[in-house]
């Protein structure tokens, strides 16, 4: 695989909730469904999608609001990770924060995924806190670590 993606990225629409949805059940053990997915359009989430050759490749989710935003999922296709296509979503997603006048961004992430606390890290993102318990998971349920990053001065 080359180190770089030449995806597109772009706004989801409706017509990309089937794509997502199945991205996310390969790539999670307890995945969002459909309507989830549908419900952040409505909702007027931001929302995103990389598309390459026409095929889902990888999406973004965040809510921007009362000058913060927040990261609610991002995702990358496994056979395309490690390209810098997440690295890229989630670029796309603070400069949509910044440009919305968010100050700052914060997310969740499972203290098991050691590839995204990576990007996030290498991204500006430091540790605040921990939230218990709050993911599904195999064996009950996983904390979560809770990063934030100032978007002050990135416009």
């Amino acid at each position: 695989m080359s180190a770089q993606h030449d995806a597109l990225i772009r706004d989801m629409g409706p017509d990309d909730v089937a794509a997502v949805a199945r991205l996310e059940a390969e790539s999670y053990a307890f995945p969002w469904s459909a309507g989830i997915f549908r419900d952040c359009l409505r909702a007027g989430y931001y929302c995103c999608v990389a598309e390459d050759e026409g095929h889902c490749i990888g999406y973004a989710i965040m809510s921007v609001g009362a000058g913060e935003a927040h990261v609610l999922n991002l995702c990358v296709a496994e056979r395309c990770r490690r390209r810098g296509l997440g690295a890229s979503l989630l670029e796309q997603l603070m400069e949509f924060a910044g440009a919305t006048g968010a100050r700052e961004i914060f997310l969740e992430v499972r203290p098991s995924n050691a590839a995204a606390l990576h990007l996030y890290k290498t991204r500006g993102f430091t540790q605040i806190g921990i939230r218990r318990g709050y993911y599904q998971a195999a064996g009950g349920r996983e904390d979560a670590v809770v990063l934030r990053r100032q978007l002050t001065g990135m416009r």
